[in-house]
């Protein structure tokens, strides 16, 4: 597992971050989209297979809780629930690809009334395996600062070279490298905590329009 892992370049960057059982020397995955990229990997590819997206949801493994109020320890929790977004692009068109991306998860961030930023990374800030990232922070009232809720980028073909995901233009006899791109939907716990903190009215926490279906009622009191 740590060769897979090292393909998506999890490795050797986030190895003091990870959970690793050390009697089989695994790495357990701290994503959904690295197994869905190592298997990709494995597959033959042809040029009308892009883009191939997929959905996965998971349980994340997160850093060591904080303290302070309830919506200051649902910064970071030990785990919590996401969404990824993973895509496997033709490299041509990785980058309208990657501003789809971008566009699906504004448009939720919009649905849900947040004062929102987009934040486009310098290379300091990025890591070693993407190529382009953009960063989403939502305004926390409470805390009176940003909180990272998503990130989405594109590896162009680093992690593909890595796993050897190739494929081959129609009626070509070349392999060439797909690009991966990767997002979170929302980091829900901290989404949580910034429409508690964002919709208090002197009646209640007032919840986003957009939720009312599925909660059944429109305040919490």
């Amino acid at each position: 597992m740590r060769t897979q892992v090292f393909g998506t370049g999890q490795l050797p960057d986030k190895e003091g971050q990870m959970y690793h059982v050390t009697a089989d020397n695994f790495y357990l995955i701290p994503t959904a989209r690295y197994p869905l990229q190592i298997f990709t990997g494995m597959l033959s590819l042809a040029q009308k297979s892009f883009p191939l997206k997929m959905l996965p949801t998971h349980p994340a493994s997160g850093v060591k809780p904080v303290r302070g109020s309830t919506c200051q320890r649902l910064n970071r929790l030990h785990q919590f629930d996401k969404v990824e977004i993973v895509r496997i692009a033709h490299p041509d068109h990785s980058y309208e690809s990657l501003e789809e991306m971008v566009n699906h998860v504004e448009g939720l961030v919009e649905k849900l009334g947040l004062p929102y930023r987009i934040i486009r990374l310098c290379g300091g800030d990025m890591s070693f395996t993407s190529a382009l990232t953009y960063d989403f922070e939502v305004w926390s009232a409470a805390q009176e600062r940003w909180l990272e809720v998503s990130s989405v980028s594109n590896f162009e073909s680093f992690q593909a070279n890595r796993l050897k995901c190739r494929f081959k233009e129609k009626g070509g006899k070349q392999t060439k490298l797909v690009h991966t791109l990767n997002g979170s939907a929302l980091a829900l716990p901290r989404i949580v905590a910034a429409i508690l903190e964002n919709n208090q009215t002197e009646t209640g926490i007032k919840v986003p329009e957009v939720l009312i279906p599925y909660t059944g009622f429109d305040i919490i009191n």
